[in-house]
């Protein structure tokens, strides 16, 4: 592995609909093409198919899209050395992970891992989900939870953290 020198990782947190992806594209381009778009969502239904068929008209030539919903580690590790790389997101990795039942623990910890030894620029998409009320079910509070410990596993790894507000990112770290 190359060292630390060589790779940078940014989390870029926020609220829904804060502009943390269009931030994170534009610090992905940058950086020379090509990009590497690593996509976590799956498309269950009409308007989460209208969400990703957004998030792709915004991309241009010079991206290489790669579907990972659970295999995010696998996906990373079959990267090239050096290409900037944009994960978007890890709260819907997250949920994946949760719905199939899996151990939501030993997947964060090999996740974080893995960021912590970027071997390019690499950027990182997650969702801020414990500014709000206290969700009023089991499975909402576990994800919360479970969401809150991962961020604060990849920013402490991470070299800079931006926190996006209704579209402007504060520097966090």
């Amino acid at each position: 592995m190359p060292d630390r020198v060589t790779g940078t990782l940014t989390l870029v947190i926020g609220g829904a609909r804060s502009g943390k992806s269009a931030h994170a594209e534009k610090l992905a381009t940058a950086c020379p093409a090509p990009w590497a778009y690593i996509a976590t969502a799956q498309a269950y239904d009409d308007e989460m198919r209208e969400r990703i068929a957004l998030h792709r008209s915004r991309r241009g030539e010079g991206w290489t899209t790669i579907d990972a919903p659970l295999d995010l580690v696998g996906a990373m590790e079959a990267l090239p050395d050096g290409r900037p790389v944009l994960i978007d997101c890890l709260t819907l990795w997250l949920t994946n992970h949760m719905l199939a039942e899996h151990d939501v623990e030993a997947e964060c910890q090999g996740l974080a891992d893995v960021l912590s030894r970027p071997r390019g620029p690499w950027f990182v998409v997650s969702n801020e989900v414990g500014q709000g009320i206290v969700p009023d079910n089991a499975l909402a509070r576990r994800f919360r939870d479970a969401a809150g410990r991962l961020n604060q596993q990849v920013a402490a790894v991470s070299d800079t953290v931006l926190l996006m507000v209704v579209g402007l990112p504060l520097k966090v770290k």
